[in-house]
């Protein structure tokens, strides 16, 4: 990865010039996600069926909160991700990860990072517009950040659209008092998300689930705490914006009764 060229003013300003987080908190919101999720996981790949309402959901969205990417030249919404909360009144109703891995997954590991449920969620439904993730190789998955994204020593990039999906959803974590997340990711993924100081500890075998994926999980704090020093510039810029964002959705902010924090 090459930040010889970047500074936290530069990635600061390189993030504002193009996206914005938002988080989907409204009816309206909420259906700019799941357009793009239609778009993305049913016509571009095939994943989930069409639907006549152009609308992909399901029933773990009743229990989600929300998050958008907007470009900010054009006002489209061009990144979405969810946070899957426990259900509160039946904190034991597993998470996705949980059903889809149960045959693989660590159970112990996760019960003794969170021993609250409530206190637990999961990232899913990752998906970036097909205009954004048309680059050789990437045009089957929903989301990415590849080697290409660090660009050189001369020419540096910032893969600032993936980053905007991952640290939105960190950050919405941190702001209703979630300590520990799942996620079912490829490794290729988690191998470069690490590369920026975002790591995942591994809890069980890898299970054939739209391509190789395996479950991992991560504790907020280390998380935040282990970003390098560019990428903590940027997740606290989103972090403000998703602030923002919950103060003006005011009541709307209560998710499957989960509160954000003052």
């Amino acid at each position: 990865m090459f930040f010889s060229n970047l500074t936290e003013l530069t990635m600061g300003q390189g993030y504002r010039r193009f996206f914005r987080v938002v988080p989907a908190l409204s009816d309206a919101l909420r259906a700019e996600n799941y357009r793009i999720r239609h778009e993305v996981y049913c016509r571009d790949l095939g994943f989930e069926p069409l639907r006549s309402d152009s609308l992909e959901a399901d029933d773990y969205d009743e229990r989600s909160i929300h998050c958008l990417v907007q470009s900010v030249s054009t006002g489209a919404y061009v990144g979405c991700a969810r946070l899957v909360l426990t259900d509160a009144d039946t904190p034991q109703t597993p998470l996705p990860v949980e059903v889809t891995c149960a045959a693989t997954l660590d159970r112990s590991l996760v019960e003794a990072m969170a021993r609250d449920r409530s206190q637990i969620a999961e990232i899913s439904r990752l998906a970036v517009v097909g205009n954004y993730r048309r680059r050789q190789g990437e045009q089957d998955r929903p989301i990415s950040i590849s080697d290409e994204d660090f660009g050189t020593e001369t020419r540096p990039r910032q893969p600032y659209l993936a980053l905007a999906v991952y640290l939105g959803m960190i950050s919405l974590a941190r702001h209703y008092g979630i300590s520990t997340l799942l996620v079912l990711t490829e490794p290729r993924l988690a191998t470069n998300l690490a590369r920026l100081g975002v790591r995942f500890e591994r809890i069980g075998g890898e299970v054939h689930h739209r391509g190789v994926r395996f479950p991992s999980l991560m504790s907020v704090d280390e998380v935040i705490g282990g970003m390098n020093i560019l990428v903590r510039a940027l997740f606290e810029i989103i972090s403000r914006e998703i602030k923002e964002g919950i103060e003006l959705a005011g009541q709307h902010a209560v998710r499957a009764n989960h509160s954000p924090l003052p």
